[in-house]
């Protein structure tokens, strides 16, 4: 890992509110159809857990692992899967680049979100490749900050973009991600890489209000704000100015956020 490496959100509550929106309905349609009862799956960088619960549920009896590098976060999903009964997935602390797993462990290796905030993608998914069985595939999905639209065409959400993206490349990360993948992936070593792309699209007043309302305090409450300060990329000010943009477009009716993201499935 380079170590510059930070991932930019970390865990605040509102970024947290966003992580446990996605499911695998809403996260994981492109590669459902290879999901059988009794595979095994490592889902590295599982976060808060929801798509390791939903993937849990496909694949039952077989376990599912989740891996994510923050501990609390860890603790997090554990005492979630409690409450929601979920007794066939279980959740680690670790490292995408040296996971702690023999090779050929796991029939499948996911990753959401992940690879855009990793310094060297390439290396991570060559670990993929090491833990997943032969004739096993990796799948990853992320989004492409590069081909985000919005209407209107506020200036705020502008300044959000540029910082957005700037901070990133700063934490050791590439917002481009969703349109490097499949490059990523024959890389690594890869010779069967399917590729595909979907969009995410927040437009009611409820789609509004939840999206808006989380970016609104995310840009001074969270990491994401804390790194964008450090790194002399915005001030306080700036930032303000971005949270009240993003609180403008929650009460514009019009208002209407697209966030297109590449997929691939890559097999051993």
């Amino acid at each position: 890992m380079d170590v510059h490496e930070r991932y930019t959100h970390g865990h605040h509550e509102s970024v947290l509110r966003s992580h446990e929106w996605r499911t695998l309905d809403n996260s994981g349609a492109y590669f459902t159809h290879l999901l059988r009862p009794g595979m095994t799956v490592l889902d590295v960088g599982s976060g808060p857990g929801t798509i390791s619960f939903d993937l849990a549920q496909r694949v039952a009896p077989a376990t599912v692992v989740g891996v994510d590098g923050n501990a609390a976060i860890v603790e997090h999903a554990e005492r979630s899967a409690r409450e929601r009964g979920v007794s066939n997935v279980r959740f680690e602390v670790g490292d995408a680049y040296r996971l702690d797993f023999p090779d050929a462990s796991f029939d499948l290796v996911h990753a959401h979100q992940l690879l855009q905030h990793v310094s060297d993608p390439v290396a991570v998914l060559q670990e993929f490749r090491r833990v997943v069985k032969p004739g096993g595939h990796v799948v990853a999905r992320d989004v492409d900050w590069g081909g985000t639209m919005w209407a209107p065409l506020l200036p705020g959400l502008a300044e959000w973009m540029r910082v957005n993206q700037t901070v990133q490349r700063a934490n050791g990360g590439e917002p481009f991600a969703g349109r490097l993948l499949r490059g990523w992936a024959l890389d690594a070593g890869f010779d069967e890489v399917h590729s595909s792309a979907s969009v995410w699209c927040f437009a009611s007043t409820e789609e509004r209000q939840w999206w808006g309302d989380s970016w609104s305090v995310r840009v001074t409450e969270s990491d994401f704000g804390r790194h964008s300060k450090d790194a002399g990329i915005a001030s306080d000010a700036d930032l303000a100015s971005i949270a009240e943009a993003w609180r403008e477009w929650t009460r514009t009716p019009s208002g209407w956020y697209a966030m297109p993201h590449g997929e691939i499935i890559a097999r051993r």
